[in-house]
């Protein structure tokens, strides 16, 4: 089942899960384990789509510059909310700015 249409420069949230013994600011969801070692918790990413695969899957752009390969009917991907984007909107901007710069020929 299809969720979203992606298209090349769309922007994405990814809610990635993670495990530390020490979330971040960013952490959302947060539980401890069931020892307490540690904790489990949420974190989204701002990522962009550089590329919409023919079998479906998306070549995505982090902030850092990776390129990973997401299903795009994954459940943990999702367009960004428009406070998101307004909030967010340096975030934004530096990552459109750097799928312009891959792409423009030299």
């Amino acid at each position: 089942m299809k969720r979203f249409s992606w298209s090349v420069g769309d922007f994405l949230v990814y809610r990635k899960s993670k495990v530390s013994k020490n979330p971040g600011p960013r952490a959302k969801n947060v539980s401890p384990s069931a020892r307490g070692d540690s904790y489990g918790y949420t974190v989204d990413k701002y990522w962009i789509v550089k590329d919409v695969l023919p079998e479906g899957s998306l070549l995505v752009k982090t902030m850092r510059g990776k390129e990973l390969t997401l299903p795009s009917d994954d459940p943990a991907l999702r367009k960004p909310y428009i406070w998101e984007r307004w909030f967010l909107r340096k975030r934004f901007r530096l990552l459109s700015e750097s799928l312009q710069q891959r792409t423009e020929p030299a």
